[in-house]
Formats: structure tokens, C-alpha cells, sequence
């Protein structure tokens, strides 16, 4: 197994590298069920909707035929990002950013989890939810699934538990739902939490 040291991950490089090489063993081919689900009961289809490390952006296809008006997609890496814009280009509902989460600044009503925040190694994760916080409005929100297991494998992915994520976003966000999430896809199943996390 290839040993990372901290400052290679996260990086342009390292996740294009993924790519490049169609090591993208997170896709799942389609939307994630959980999230479908509670888009499918948000009523305000004009929200500002970011997700971040979006990849084939799935999420995005199902909120476009879904109605939904204001969709953000980030990625790092640039052939990610191609991708994005043969699928998106031509939707003006949809805007796409080739950078770095740390430097994106427009604001958003929620932000879209779905295999970006288990990239950070959990030294990392107080970043993360400091630059969350930032990007969202007043009672913004997180909703999506992170995992509730500790992987074997040296990551990315970085696993965890639900004590771990509380003290990581307790200091900004109320924490409205952190549970078992019951329609994960089937390899996850009984390894998810749905959470639904309101800025402070």
C-alpha cells in the first residue's frame, strides 16, 4: 500500500490523479437515497444549494429534475470538473467551480454531505466545519451521510462515530438529527449516519 503523508491529500494533484486513473471507488453511479429522500420534502426549491467535492454530482442531476433552482458544485480536481461541464454547462440553474473548498465565498441556504467531509483526516475536520459555518446563512444547514465505521485501510476515506462528529460540530451547529440512517445503499448499510446539522 502507497503511505501518504498528510500534506499529499486533499491536494489538485492527488484527487485529479484519482481520476485520471478511474480510481473513484466512492461512486456510487446515482444519488444517495438518504438525500433524495429529504429533498423530495424541502418545499423552498429557490434555496442555495452547495455541494462540495461533488464529483459526478449525482445529487445535482436528481435536484434539477427535482425543481430546484440554485445549485452549487465544487470540486478540486480538474477532470472532475470537465466532466461536470459536459453534464451542467448549458444549465444555468447550476454553477461549477474548479477550486478549493477553503477558497470558495458565496453563501448558501445548505450544503450537500456526501463522501467530502470522511476526504479530511480528523485533525482536519475543525477546518472543515469552521469553513461550513462560513459559507452557510443564517440557520443554514448540513444534511447528507457520513460514515459510522473506522476503516482498516489507511485513508481516504476516514471513518468515525457519532461522539467524535458532536464534539467536531457542536461548537457551531446544532445538531437537529445524527442517526442510523435506515435507506443508506446496500454496501453501507448499517455504516451511516443521516445528519441534519443547523448553524448556530
Amino acid at each position: 500500500m502507497v503511505q501518504l503523508n498528510n500534506n499529499e491529500i486533499l491536494t489538485k494533484e492527488f484527487w485529479n490523479n484519482r481520476w485520471e486513473n478511474k480510481q473513484t471507488g466512492w461512486d456510487i453511479g446515482y444519488a444517495s437515497p438518504a438525500i433524495e429522500a429529504y429533498f423530495n420534502q424541502y418545499p423552498n426549491k429557490e434555496c442555495a444549494i452547495l455541494i462540495p467535492g461533488c464529483g459526478n454530482a449525482y445529487e445535482a442531476a436528481f435536484l434539477l429534475n427535482a425543481g430546484f433552482k440554485n445549485i452549487s458544485l465544487i470540486d478540486i480536481a480538474p477532470k472532475a470538473v470537465e466532466g461536470l461541464q459536459q453534464k451542467f454547462g448549458n444549465n444555468p440553474e447550476i454553477k461549477i467551480y474548479c477550486e478549493d473548498f477553503f477558497d470558495h465565498q458565496h453563501k448558501y441556504d445548505i450544503i450537500v454531505e456526501q463522501t467530502f467531509f470522511c476526504t479530511f483526516l480528523p485533525e482536519q475536520r475543525k477546518k472543515y466545519v469552521n469553513k461550513a459555518s462560513s459559507l452557510l446563512n443564517n440557520h443554514g444547514k448540513i444534511i447528507g451521510v457520513l460514515f459510522d465505521k473506522i476503516f482498516e485501510q489507511q485513508g481516504p476515506p476516514f471513518g468515525g462515530n457519532d461522539l467524535e462528529y458532536k464534539e467536531a460540530f457542536e461548537p457551531l451547529f446544532v445538531i437537529k438529527k445524527m442517526d442510523k440512517c435506515y435507506n443508506s445503499i446496500s454496501p453501507r448499510a448499517g455504516s451511516e449516519f443521516f445528519i441534519n446539522l443547523i448553524k448556530k
